[in-house]
């Protein structure tokens, strides 16, 4: 007999005849005792699984948006723990003022309560800090942004005059170069607050603009609207890009995420003499014109 062998035998012995105890209660304890604990177990988080201690950890990593996808594709257990508050608190780390405008929280400071986003917490996170690129073009491919910036002005440029009481906010466009093109195309982003009672979404029904067949969004997999295609992309969007007009296409989701691209035009001298001050472009905290960085 081995010495570990022998010393599970001399434990559950002493277990067996110790004070108070009974054979009964210890073989009871054998047969259904664990399996009772594991199931008791196994119905809250424990250990790696608990998520104020997963909340640490990615806390010490500064929410590391690639540390967390790895997390997810671990176990179903730690993606619904991700998918339930870590996406959450990343949000909140990487842009606190932007997170707190969309989800109307409250002055006092209080993290936004679970589900208050539409489309979901990851759909909001990857949206912050992901360059979906253009799917149409192979040689422009998503990727993680260094730093990203988004802007309730650079919103205002995206809607039009009877949809400016919305809120929206646009990152700026991510610089690609297109191989065998003379121009780069720029990729942008944004997302609407409170887009199930915005004027867009109701310009759109009113119009009766069909959904796009071909196109998905690439942060949530919802379907879209092509803005061009239903006459609500205003030449300013293409200004404030510095586009070549007629060459920018954006689409909005029923969960109001934005995505688009367009080509950008080559600046000359006289194009850096811009006169509009961008209201947002002082503020701090990865929010209202703030950077956001992972």
């Amino acid at each position: 007999m081995s010495e570990g062998a022998r010393n599970t035998r001399q434990f559950l012995g002493a277990s067996s005849s110790g004070a108070g105890g009974s054979g009964s209660s210890s073989a009871g304890y054998r047969s259904g005792g664990i399996g009772a604990a594991a199931r008791t177990t196994n119905d809250v988080n424990t250990g790696i699984l608990d998520e104020n201690v997963l909340a640490l950890v990615f806390r010490s990593l500064n929410f590391d948006p690639k540390a967390l996808c790895t997390v997810c594709c671990v176990s179903r257990r730690l993606r619904a723990v991700a998918e339930r508050v870590l996406w959450r608190e990343l949000c909140m780390s990487h842009a606190p003022r932007m997170v707190a405008s969309l989800t109307g929280a409250g002055a006092g400071g209080a993290p936004p309560p679970p589900g208050r986003v539409v489309g979901g917490w990851p759909a909001l996170a990857k949206l912050l800090l992901f360059c979906c690129g253009e799917a149409a073009a192979a040689a422009v491919r998503g990727h993680f942004t260094g730093v990203s910036r988004f802007s309730k002005t650079s919103g205002r440029s995206f809607l039009s005059r009877r949809c400016r009481g919305d809120l929206l906010y646009m990152s700026d466009p991510c610089e690609h170069a297109v191989p065998g093109a003379d121009d780069d195309m720029g990729a942008y982003r944004g997302v609407f607050r409170g887009f199930m009672r915005s004027r867009t979404l109701a310009c759109l029904v009113g119009r009766q603009a069909p959904l796009e067949t071909r196109v998905r969004c690439p942060y949530c997999g919802a379907r879209v609207w092509s803005m061009v295609a239903a006459g609500m992309a205003p030449r300013s969007a293409g200004r404030r890009l510095g586009a070549y007009e007629g060459r920018l296409e954006y689409y909005v989701c029923v969960s109001g995420h934005l995505h688009g691209n367009c080509w950008l035009a080559r600046l000359t001298s006289s194009d850096g003499d811009d006169s509009e001050v961008d209201d947002d472009a002082s503020t701090e905290g990865g929010s209202d014109g703030g950077p956001v960085a992972p």
